[in-house]
């Protein structure tokens, strides 16, 4: 079902939203799914349902204000991404960041902050890696050490 933020109580982390019926619903931000996008009058998409006080509203997806997803620095408009995957890799364990194309991220961050483990020359450590395919034929492949691929793959189920 669709529907607009009609109020939203940040400190209190709930809000109401008008269904496409004209009928307010009730939401709580641990039901929506990119909670980062939650402000007055966006729209949204969300499973109705009914508690003890009234209608509410579950599995709440705000519809993006943009067409286009930055992901590490490269701008992606979403209506071009074709498929995406999700897989690991091995990789050295002693694999640092590339100097010359830095691309930081909070995972790279804490790690060089965190006191490490004495790394054996030889030792492997297993990537997350998010592959994205588009229409264009372009492939894209962004690694844990630079984005947080989790939040990525939520934002592009939208």
């Amino acid at each position: 079902m669709k529907g607009t933020i009609t109020t939203w109580f940040q400190d209190k982390g709930f809000g109401f939203l008008k269904d496409e019926n004209g009928d307010n619903r009730y939401f709580h931000v641990i039901k929506v799914a990119n909670p980062d996008l939650i402000k007055k009058d966006a729209s949204v998409t969300f499973e109705p349902t009914t508690n003890n006080k009234g209608l509410s509203a579950y599995a709440v997806k705000v519809v993006p204000d943009s067409k286009y997803i930055f992901i590490a620095g490269e701008r992606l408009k979403l209506t071009s991404i074709k498929s995406f995957l999700v897989y690991s890799e091995e990789v050295p364990a002693d694999t640092g960041i590339d100097k010359e194309n830095p691309v930081l991220s909070v995972g790279i961050l804490m790690n060089s902050i965190r006191p490490k483990a004495e790394d054996k020359s030889g030792e492997m450590r297993s990537l997350k890696k998010l592959a994205i395919t588009t229409f264009q034929g372009t492939t894209l492949i962004f690694s844990e050490d630079e984005i947080d691929v989790d939040a990525t793959v939520k934002m592009l189920k939208f």
